[in-house]
């Protein structure tokens, strides 16, 4: 049977082919390999090259143009060991060849004193809109827009506003939206590019312009960005000050980009990893990172541990205890992470808040027990087949129902309690919730065993 389509794999390129290629010299068959990789696919190959290769590769990409798109696709821990190759001046033409979002993120990525050097030899006007953009919070929506956007008057007509539009040369990326704008740049409406193209030749921008345009003050923090261009289905969001003067856009890659920060933050947060540390990370840095929160969850043990302790002479008299408390707190530790994945994700997405949590907590505690319930008869069961003893299933029956309705409530508490604090409920939620369900399950399940234990004997 005949393929129905011609399209063709792309040949596999690895960095042991790439650095073989560079060290024979043939530069052209590598400059032909650079051509058929795309920018976001670079960093893995560039990230164990040595800095005479990358200094090379870095040549060879601004032979072509390709310097700039490559480097701010690059991870953010790899930008120092790509600036350390380069000289001062090669900085500069790089960032002279991306968007102001785009120089910010980079610009965090040169070290300090060095980084004061590269600021002078920018132009002036490029140096006085960074420093503009600076003065706005980190991960704010002053930081995260661009500047390059199309703006029309009011009066113009759609075949005058498309002329405009070619007079303007290339075309930027938010070119999805055209925005109106009277004299003093105050946002009076927006006109979608589908809407300007469908219309006739003659039509004023006053007619075609949504008036309700959805937009945001450059405070205003990137994650609430976010869910306004998911709940509204936006492609980009004008940035307006407090008087409606269009400052800038956020478009939707850069919404795109700030999901996935947002996500990380609390998939990190959640594990007690700070952003920092990622997949090329220098060793030293991620021990240093991981460390604090490392020694927490080891005193948290050691609690745990202390719980355990305080019934050494009941695990003595009925040694099958110590077999079966992992069954108890794994359970609980799992019931409780999944009611924090459920919560924080509402709280991330604006689901819910911290005065309407109430219902929330009801409703994963009683959860929480049914689970316990049924795991809790299925594990009495397996006990049952085991040991043959109903007393001993009736223990962990008990303590699985105890625990996993407490692992639901400590779920849904914590994650809410830090929101109400003005804290990130992920900011180490994984590990107090995993520590409480475990020592509650011990103390709960040793507990119920010590007081049965004339039926256990």
């Amino acid at each position: 049977m005949a393929s129905s389509s011609n399209a063709q794999t792309p040949p596999v390129i690895t960095t042991r082919i790439l650095r073989r290629l560079l060290a024979s010299g043939v530069h052209y068959r590598v400059e032909r390999m650079l051509e058929r990789i795309h920018p976001a696919d670079l960093g893995p190959l560039l990230a164990d090259l040595t800095p005479d290769e990358i200094r090379t590769v870095i040549d060879l990409l601004f032979k072509h143009h390709r310097a700039a798109a490559m480097l701010k696709e690059l991870p953010p821990e790899l930008l120092p060991q790509i600036f350390d190759a380069v000289s001062d001046q090669r900085v500069v033409d790089l960032l002279g060849r991306v968007e102001l979002d785009d120089m910010l993120e980079l610009i965090e990525g040169i070290p300090e004193e060095r980084a004061e050097a590269v600021r002078a030899m920018l132009p002036d006007g490029t140096r006085e809109a960074l420093r503009k953009a600076e003065i706005y919070p980190p991960s704010s929506a002053g930081r995260a827009m661009t500047t390059a956007y199309t703006a029309l008057d009011e009066k113009m007509t759609a075949q005058e506003a498309i002329d405009s539009i070619r007079a303007s040369g290339d075309l930027d990326e938010s070119i999805l939206y055209l925005y109106v704008v009277d004299e003093e740049r105050r946002l009076k409406g927006v006109v979608p590019i589908r809407r300007l193209v469908a219309s006739p030749p003659d039509r004023p921008c006053s007619d075609m312009m949504i008036t309700q345009a959805i937009s945001t003050p450059p405070e205003a923090d990137q994650e609430e960005v976010a869910k306004l261009v998911a709940r509204y289905d936006l492609l980009a969001i004008p940035v307006t000050d407090v008087d409606g003067t269009l400052l800038g856009v956020i478009t939707v890659d850069d919404v795109i980009d700030v999901i996935t920060e947002e996500a990380t933050e609390d998939m990190y947060h959640l594990a007690g990893l700070q952003e920092e540390d990622r997949v090329f990370t220098a060793p030293s840095q991620s021990v240093r990172k991981r460390l604090p929160w490392m020694l927490a969850n080891l005193a948290t043990c050691f609690a745990a541990a202390w719980v355990v302790g305080l019934f050494q002479r009941t695990i003595e008299q009925q040694v099958a205890l110590a077999v079966l408390l992992p069954v108890v707190a794994g359970m609980g530790g799992n019931g409780g992470i999944q009611t924090l994945t459920v919560i924080t994700r509402a709280i991330a997405l604006g689901e819910i808040e911290f005065s309407s949590g109430i219902r929330a907590v009801g409703k994963e505690f009683l959860v929480g027990m049914v689970l316990g319930a049924i795991t809790g008869i299925a594990s009495a069961g397996v006990i049952y087949l085991w040991q043959g003893d109903p007393a001993l299933g009736f223990v962990i029956f008990t303590a699985m129902v105890a625990t996993m309705a407490i692992a639901g409530l400590l779920g849904a508490t914590v994650p809410l309690a830090l929101k109400g604090m003005g804290q990130d409920p992920a900011l180490g939620s994984g590990v107090v919730v995993t520590f409480f369900t475990d020592a509650f399950g011990f103390f709960s399940f040793l507990g119920i065993a010590t007081l049965m234990m004339e039926q256990l004997l």
